[in-house]
């Protein structure tokens, strides 16, 4: 699962959106024409869209045209194209959102977030073979409930929610266990030991679960 697919010519500004974006978090990835969008809508689930319209070959309103036929996937139009007509044009073919460049960069991250808020705020949570119902504090693998704990499902949770990012030992515990707690620290390595074995297909050789020597534990999404 691709977090945000930038659909941008310029190189050096798609690489610094790109890079910006990851240092928040998400999985991106940059393509530079309209064709390759299309292709990676075709073959891996993107959760959002940033599109440039003065692309080569197909343009950025086609692009956004064409998704629109088969996909819900939320769209920001990011372009140079500031007249009020490719404004509406890019809103009435189905984009979200309409920013012009040069824009700052603050202002698309909280438009970003906003739409994966609206977007994606649900009590079902996804990633991969894993699914989270957080209303029903139940999680499924392969589409099979998950015999856990109530602390291992805590400790999922919190993993999936906080995808690709490094969490520090001490913070997870204190999460799970609570400050007050009267549990080892090694109670965590043991659920992590647990976990894997739960939801991984070689638990000794992690693919999901990945263990960042020296400070914690990491969640990867998906694999490509």
């Amino acid at each position: 699962m691709i977090d945000i697919l930038i659909v941008e010519d310029n190189k050096e500004l798609g690489t610094l959106l790109h890079d910006f974006l990851v240092a928040e978090g998400y999985t991106v990835l940059l393509v530079e024409s309209g064709e390759e969008a299309l292709a990676c809508l075709s073959t891996k689930t993107i959760r959002l869209i940033i599109l440039d319209i003065m692309l080569p070959g197909i343009d950025g309103f086609a692009v956004c045209s064409k998704i629109r036929e088969e996909y819900n996937t939320p769209i920001i139009v990011v372009s140079a194209k500031v007249g009020k007509e490719d404004k509406l044009n890019g809103l009435l073919l189905g984009a979200d959102d309409y920013i012009e460049k040069p824009y700052d960069i603050d202002i698309l991250l909280a438009k970003i977030k906003g739409i994966f808020r609206r977007s994606y705020n649900s009590n079902i949570l996804i990633d991969g073979n894993i699914k989270i119902n957080r209303e029903k504090s139940i999680a499924y693998c392969d589409g099979k409930e998950l015999p856990l704990t109530a602390k291992e499902y805590k400790l999922l949770l919190l993993l999936v929610e906080n995808k690709g990012r490094t969490l520090k030992k001490d913070w997870i515990f204190n999460k799970i266990w609570g400050f007050d707690s009267f549990s080892e620290p090694q109670t965590l390595t043991v659920h992590i030991k647990w976990l894997r074995k739960k939801i991984e297909d070689d638990p000794k050789n992690p693919k999901r679960i990945l263990t960042v020597w020296g400070v914690g534990y990491r969640f990867e999404g998906e694999s490509q």
